[in-house]
């Protein structure tokens, strides 16, 4: 993808779609450039990464060989551990916020309830934990 052309990031997502399309939840996520394969057995997984292959040869779209992992049961994607127990919180991401340096601004306030809001999902009750944190970041209150 070129960089630097207008609403390139939206154009390749588009392109991967188009042309994923038939795989796409039925054994593949797709984001941007990063294609994520699952399947049931090995046997299965074989006949997918050979199915999406032939399809990007075919549409002539290459993978980099030295970023791609194959028939892994455990892996990174998208700031969450994905595995055969389910989707997960990444460690390291949990280690960032509970080593986040207490804040001096309001600035440094919004960027840790953004990093802290990535897992909303995953914490119950999370907007009554962060009131406090969103009730800094507001315009007319004060950083004390």
């Amino acid at each position: 993808m070129p960089f630097g052309l207008t609403n390139a990031p939206s154009t390749f997502m588009r392109l991967m779609n188009h042309v994923l399309r038939a795989f796409i939840g039925r054994f593949i996520v797709v984001y941007f450039d990063d294609i994520l394969v699952y399947s049931e057995n090995f046997d299965d997984h074989k006949v997918h990464l050979k199915s999406i292959l032939d399809v990007l040869r075919k549409e002539k779209l290459f993978a980099n060989l030295n970023k791609c992992t194959f028939c892994t049961d455990k892996l990174v994607f998208l700031g969450f551990v994905v595995s055969a127990k389910g989707i997960q919180v990444d460690e390291e991401k949990v280690r960032a916020i509970q080593e986040w340096p207490s804040p001096t601004s309001v600035s440094n306030v919004r960027s840790f309830h953004g990093l802290a809001s990535f897992f909303r999902r995953l914490v119950k009750d999370f907007s009554s934990i962060a009131a406090p944190l969103t009730e800094v970041i507001k315009k007319k209150v004060g950083f004390r």
